[in-house]
């Protein structure tokens, strides 16, 4: 079948009426995925095969993130999915074509550790520990390697404090990606037109933070932005079976003049916590120093009191202890981060909980640049897989691979592949329970336009 000229990848597989496993072969040589997976039918036995049929080049680059393992299965988000994980990476030895595996972030979790558990000493020991529990993924990642496949890992927030070097002592041979201190970007592709990160540096509430508590821990040692205390309350509330509790945390009642944009900032911050802790309501109360930590500068324990902003003697809106004046170290922590294009704090602290927002990220970044020729960007992070084209552009979030995507329930366990070459392209898949492929690519990027 002959792909029309002037059609778009997507406007091509609709017009065809493939729908969702879009077993299509594009014969004019920019796109042969009838590798696009004779999927559905390849793997119906559980036998190990391919993930589909394999092409004459090597030029597949598969990618994943956020596969969040953790210390101990009691609470870890990834466990049903790790045997599915397991025998994907089997699947992926088989696939010939296939040129890299990069893990995009949230490998090995830091982050997500219930409140009573801790405090955490000793990194080193922790990830080899995360590892351990996870030992059939290391050992096939191994494998994987040893299939000829280039592995790439590039680091995530909730194992951002994994010192460069210790994953390579866990897996030898893989390559790690560093380009800040708790950041990696890596650029990949025939022409280095291909750019992989987890995309946290975008993110206020999860990207490193060395600044704002630097004081208060007389330390330069912190990294720890809120997010980390997010993921640990998250971790207990969901332990805990989700309670729905009241709370009568405070609450801002004037709002500042749009022309403040310091206070607006901070107004800003203030609500995305008003709302996440009236949804995450654990046990504990208000004052409760809940969180005991003894890494990144921090020694001590804290309350959600301590952070929570609210409004100073002086008027100004900020939380007394922990992460003060949070939106003026926003500048600073860009730098630091190496963002390449800066952002504004109030763009940046409203549009971090909402995925629409990497995708301009991407853009701004990457994807809309003169000076540079970026076509194909894949991200991570916020668990909502999506795929969106512009032309011979593509933006791609790989998903999540926890047991349960509260974040997007209809899919887990995806991962996009990106056929690197003269003319780029790329798809989005889940791998399902039963082992075969489902195409997202024709459905997540009209729904999360």
């Amino acid at each position: 079948m002959k792909r029309e000229k002037g059609l778009s990848r997507r406007e091509f597989l609709n017009k065809t009426a493939m729908g969702g496993l879009a077993l299509a072969t594009v014969l004019d040589g920019s796109f042969l995925f009838s590798n696009r997976v004779a999927a559905a039918g390849l793997t119906a036995g559980r036998e190990i095969q391919p993930l589909w049929q394999a092409g004459s080049r090597k030029d597949k680059i598969v990618v994943v993130s956020d596969l969040h393992f953790g210390i101990d299965d009691g609470f870890a988000e990834t466990v049903h999915n790790k045997a599915l994980f397991v025998e994907f990476l089997q699947k992926l030895q088989q696939t010939t074509d296939v040129r890299e595996l990069v893990i995009a972030g949230d490998f090995l979790d830091e982050w997500y550790l219930p409140l009573n558990y801790g405090p955490v000493n000793d990194f080193q020991d922790f990830f080899y520990q995360v590892a351990m529990n996870n030992q059939t993924v290391i050992e096939m990642l191994k494998q994987v390697m040893q299939a000829g496949i280039k592995l790439v890992y590039v680091i995530g927030n909730h194992d951002m404090n994994m010192a460069p070097g210790l994953l390579s002592r866990l897996l030898p041979g893989v390559i790690e990606i560093h380009d800040a201190k708790g950041i990696g970007r890596y650029i990949t592709g025939d022409r280095g037109e291909i750019v992989i990160e987890h995309c946290h540096r975008y993110d206020p509430y999860s990207a490193p933070d060395r600044v704002s508590n630097r004081e208060l821990c007389q330390s330069d040692a912190t990294m720890y932005p809120p997010g980390y205390f997010y993921a640990r309350m998250a971790a207990s509330w969901v332990k805990e079976g989700r309670p729905k509790i009241k709370k009568n945390f405070p609450v801002l009642t004037k709002i500042p003049d749009a022309t403040n944009t310091d206070q607006t900032g901070a107004y800003v911050y203030a609500k995305i916590l008003e709302g996440l802790f009236n949804k995450i309501t654990v046990k504990s109360a208000f004052e409760d120093k809940v969180f005991a930590v003894n890494t990144c500068g921090f020694h001590g324990s804290y309350s959600l009191q301590d952070m929570y902003p609210v409004e100073q003697p002086d008027g100004t809106i900020s939380a007394p202890l922990l992460f003060r004046h949070f939106q003026r170290s926003w500048e600073a922590r860009q730098e630091m981060n190496d963002v390449w294009v800066k952002i504004s704090f109030k763009e940046a602290g409203a549009g971090a909980v909402a995925h629409k927002y990497f995708y301009s990220c991407a853009g701004k970044q990457y994807l809309d640049r003169k000076d540079a020729s970026y076509d194909v960007v894949v991200f991570g992070h916020t668990h909502i897989p999506d795929f969106q084209q512009n032309g011979k552009k593509f933006y791609i979030n790989s998903g999540t691979w926890v047991d349960h995507n509260t974040d997007y329930p209809q899919a887990t366990r995806t991962f996009a592949v990106v056929e690197t070459g003269a003319v780029n392209n790329a798809a989005l898949y889940e791998y399902r329970r039963d082992g075969s492929l489902n195409d997202l690519s024709l459905s997540v990027g009209a729904v999360n336009r």
